[in-house]
């Protein structure tokens, strides 16, 4: 079957891969409405074309923080890309150098920070973190992202505890057995999530600058008023973000929070988007409202499902020249 857009990707996904791993991924928390949200929010939202302007020739690249990607989409950090296909992570890798774009890695991914830099050499990477209970745990993260290349620090804000995401509890899910949280073996047992730190607060942006000289990008701003205080505590970068709707059920959709945002930052630092990107011209739409840059997250992982870094390659793909015809 040709794959025509992203919603096939999805269709593939759903058939083959294995209904835990399906539901692990799909999963939002409650009763998903925000999940669903993030996607029903573009439909609302519509152009205001004009006309007879020369098109002939697109410069679709953009930077981010300074850095040039080929076109406006990152991978967002999701976690357990093994689950998806069997090289993980540096699949995920290889296709965001091959497209020149951003690939955020999660901490919990199933290959090592090491790995994945070492699958795709001179790609621009970003790291995701979270901030653990043993502080120990998360500065040695850092250093290793640092030691390893990676060219940003992403701090996720909204995860102080684990969503409720239905499907997973009624399915009890956890890891397979060979696959292993490798950035964090030795540190705690896999699916004790519960050792994140719920304590943490602005102050710990502090902290991290006192690690590092990487850029920080905070993940999981929905509001002008933390917007205002990100800006405040010296980030670079800010990705407007609901975690997919995985967290807390009941908040915006990010294409409608991103106004706020943008407005309260006034261009001192980079606004993103993740949420309910599945076309190219959610892109634009995206662009258009004022963010920099948009990051997809369940998509890749349908691209990994169908194909490993070739299928990832023609999802970003498709989503650049639906964005480029838009």
């Amino acid at each position: 079957m040709a794959m025509v857009c992203l919603s096939d990707f999805e269709a593939y996904a759903k058939k083959y891969l294995p209904r835990i791993a399906w539901d692990f991924f799909a999963a939002g928390a409650d009763d998903c409405s925000t999940r669903d949200e993030n996607i029903l929010a573009y439909k609302r939202i519509h152009f205001r074309p004009r006309m007879l302007q020369d098109v002939s020739v697109m410069d679709i690249r953009t930077k981010l923080l300074g850095t040039e990607i080929s076109f406006p989409v990152g991978i967002a950090p999701t976690g357990f890309h093994q689950l998806a296909w069997p090289d993980g992570e540096k699949s995920t890798a290889r296709a965001a150098k091959a497209m020149n774009t951003c690939y955020i890695a999660s901490t919990y991914s199933t290959c090592t920070l090491e790995e994945i830099s070492a699958a795709a050499p001179g790609g621009l990477r970003w790291f995701q973190l979270y901030i653990h209970r043993n502080r120990a745990v998360s500065q040695q993260l850092v250093q290793r992202a640092v030691a390893s290349g990676f060219q940003g620090l992403v701090l996720t804000a909204d995860l102080p505890y684990t969503g409720k995401r239905r499907d997973d509890v009624r399915n009890g899910f956890r890891l397979p057995p060979h696959m292993k949280l490798k950035n964090l073996e030795g540190a705690f047992e896999v699916c004790k999530m519960s050792l994140l730190d719920p304590s943490v607060t602005w102050n710990d942006i502090y902290w991290l600058r006192s690690l590092t000289h990487l850029p920080i990008i905070i993940k999981g701003i929905l509001t002008k008023e933390d917007a205002e205080l990100a800006v405040r505590h010296g980030v670079q970068g800010i990705i407007v973000s609901n975690h997919g709707g995985r967290q807390l059920d009941g908040g915006p959709a990010t294409i409608d929070a991103l106004v706020e945002v943008v407005e309260a930052v006034q261009g001192r630092v980079e606004v993103y988007l993740d949420g309910g990107i599945r076309k190219g011209s959610d892109v634009l739409k995206a662009l258009a409202l004022g963010a920099k840059c948009v990051f997809i997250g369940r998509p890749a992982l349908w691209g990994l499902a169908y194909k490993g870094e070739e299928g990832l390659q023609e999802v970003l793909r498709i989503l650049q020249d639906e964005f480029r015809l838009s």
